[in-house]
């Protein structure tokens, strides 16, 4: 009986850790409800900053500064992100964007 306890420990806590071992998250959470916020042509850079926090990753694209804002929660079956890439001319003014997710609560904005 004392070994079946045992094995039976073992296997819970073996079931546990890789069930955690399963379930990652990355990037930053940024305020998706500023996204509509965000006007082609007339935001500015220090105004993308104060609505997002800095910029989880940057880069460039097509020769134009971009900053990406990302959550990404991975699980077991279930995997939710959202994303948003940010695209400035050469004046620091917002000259395209876009916005992905896969929550449920984000498909109106």
């Amino acid at each position: 009986m004392q070994r079946l306890h045992k094995h039976l420990r073992t296997l819970i806590f073996s079931l546990c850790a890789l069930i955690l071992a399963g379930c990652a998250t990355a990037g930053k959470d940024f305020n998706v409800r500023m996204v509509p916020q965000i006007q082609l042509h007339q935001t500015t850079r220090a105004q993308i900053e104060q609505m997002f926090g800095p910029p989880w990753r940057t880069g460039v694209e097509d020769g134009k500064q971009t900053w990406s804002y990302g959550t990404y929660k991975y699980g077991m079956g279930d995997t939710q992100s959202r994303d948003l890439v940010v695209r400035f001319d050469k004046n620091g003014t917002v000259v395209s964007y876009t916005f992905n997710s896969s929550y449920p609560e984000d498909q109106h904005l």
